[in-house]
Order: C-alpha cells, then sequence, then structure tokens
C-alpha cells in the first residue's frame, strides 16, 4: 500500500460541478495520495474535464463492458484504491479545505468516521446548516439499519473496513448503508461535528437511500412493504458477509 489517502469518486455526466470538486479534493491531498475515477460511460465532457487536470494523483478507470450502476461504479473505484484510509467522493460537491485533516484525527481512533456538511443548492448558497440535522444521524447498528443516516461522501474508513464490505452485495439498494454497519460491526464509528462538506443537491442528483428524503427533497419511492423488504434482504446479507468473512 504506497499510498496514505485514497479518494473513491463515481462519475457519470457529472461535467456540471466536476471541476469545482476536484480541484477542492486534491488540495487536500499530498504527493503521496490518489484520488480514483470510476466512469459509468460519461457521455458529456466529465472525462475531457478529468483529463484536464493531468494530475499524476488521478487514476480513471472506464467500465466495461456495461455500466455498473451507482453503487457498483462506487465498488469499481475502491477495488483500485491503494491506500490506509478511503474517503468517499460525489462528482458534484465541494470539500471544506480541513476535510482531510480533521477526519485523519478521528480516524487514529475509529474505523469509520462521517462528518457533517451543510446542504446547498445548485449555486453552493445554504438551504440547511446541518444534515446531521436533517435524519438525527448518529452511530448504531439497530438504529442505521432501521433507518440510515449514513451519507457515503462525508464517510471515510481504514482499509480494513473496506476489505470487509467488498465486493457489494448485489441486491442492496444503498452502498452507504452497507458500509455504515461493515463499520458498526467490524470496528467504531463516530459521527463528527464539524462540517467539512458543502453537500449540493440540484435537482439532479441520484439518490440511493431507501427512505428518500434522507438523501433528496423527494419523498421515498418506496412503500412500507418495499421497505420491510430492503431491511430483510439487508440484513440477510449482512449475515452470509459474517460467515464470509469469519
Amino acid at each position: 500500500m504506497s499510498k496514505r489517502i485514497s479518494v473513491c469518486m463515481a462519475t457519470y455526466n457529472g461535467a456540471s460541478f466536476l471541476k469545482e470538486q476536484l480541484d477542492s479534493i486534491l488540495t487536500n491531498l499530498s504527493d503521496h495520495d490518489e484520488v480514483i475515477i470510476s466512469d459509468d460511460h460519461s457521455t458529456d465532457d466529465t472525462l475531457k474535464i478529468i483529463s484536464s487536470f493531468n494530475d499524476p494523483r488521478i487514476t480513471i478507470q472506464l467500465n466495461s463492458p456495461k455500466n455498473k450502476g451507482h453503487i457498483g461504479n462506487f465498488g469499481n473505484a475502491m477495488k483500485m484504491a491503494t491506500g490506509t484510509y478511503i474517503f468517499l467522493a460525489d462528482q458534484d460537491d465541494v470539500w471544506h479545505p480541513d476535510r482531510i485533516t480533521t477526519v485523519l484525527e478521528a480516524l487514529q481512533e475509529n474505523e469509520l468516521v462521517v462528518c457533517d456538511c451543510w446542504v446547498t443548492d445548485g449555486e453552493l448558497k445554504i438551504i440547511n446548516d446541518s444534515f446531521y440535522g436533517i435524519i438525527n444521524s448518529g452511530s448504531g447498528f439497530m438504529k442505521n439499519w432501521a433507518k440510515n443516516t449514513y451519507l457515503g461522501c462525508c464517510m471515510a474508513f481504514h482499509r480494513s473496513i473496506m476489505e470487509k464490505a467488498l465486493p457489494f452485495p448485489k441486491n442492496i439498494v444503498s452502498h452507504d448503508t452497507w458500509l455504515g454497519l461493515m463499520g458498526e460491526i467490524y470496528g467504531t464509528t463516530i459521527f463528527i461535528p464539524q462540517k467539512l462538506h458543502y453537500f449540493r443537491r440540484h435537482g439532479t442528483n441520484f439518490s440511493q437511500n431507501e427512505d428518500g428524503d434522507a438523501m433528496s427533497e423527494q419523498k421515498s419511492p418506496y412503500t412500507f412493504m418495499q421497505k420491510m423488504k430492503i431491511r430483510l434482504v439487508l440484513g440477510i446479507e449482512i449475515l452470509k458477509r459474517i460467515v464470509k468473512n469469519g
């Protein structure tokens, strides 16, 4: 593992905000860190923007022969990561300059760390001062199995958690939930109070959260029975992974 930090990003037609996000990430990193980008066959200028950085810290993987979808795309990026600490990044947000230094401090005593964030509109105007306050974020296996409060773009974790979590099960609906619960099972997790991230909501974001408006302004697309099935499937997959991991 030659890299200290790996930032894993999944891209798909993210040209509108990608440059601003990559600028904010790269200024957080040292020369020995890396950004792993997995692209799901973007048809806009996403790849052109990434190439324009001409930064040796950036590695891009093009999915083939077909799209992997949001969860698979992140899994593909994570598989390539070589770092001791893994940070997830969406393609359209902005990181605070203290994002990595603050989270790294918490990672010295915890296997998985989540920071708070400002929720903004497409122009980065703050529309909610704390994501934690929206969904009552916090650690706890049963709490987050019942209603997920983990937000992937605000998460970082030790490589050991990634190795337990991958590959993602094919029938889960949220890699955020899966990673958070793997952290609960195989380490200690903490939601630190610092806001270190501008979480941009611009109307076209993909939302994979099974409870709907924890990740978007829209109501959940799932019925009560569908939500119960999602949790049952998640529980079964967790038990299968525990047996597999030993």
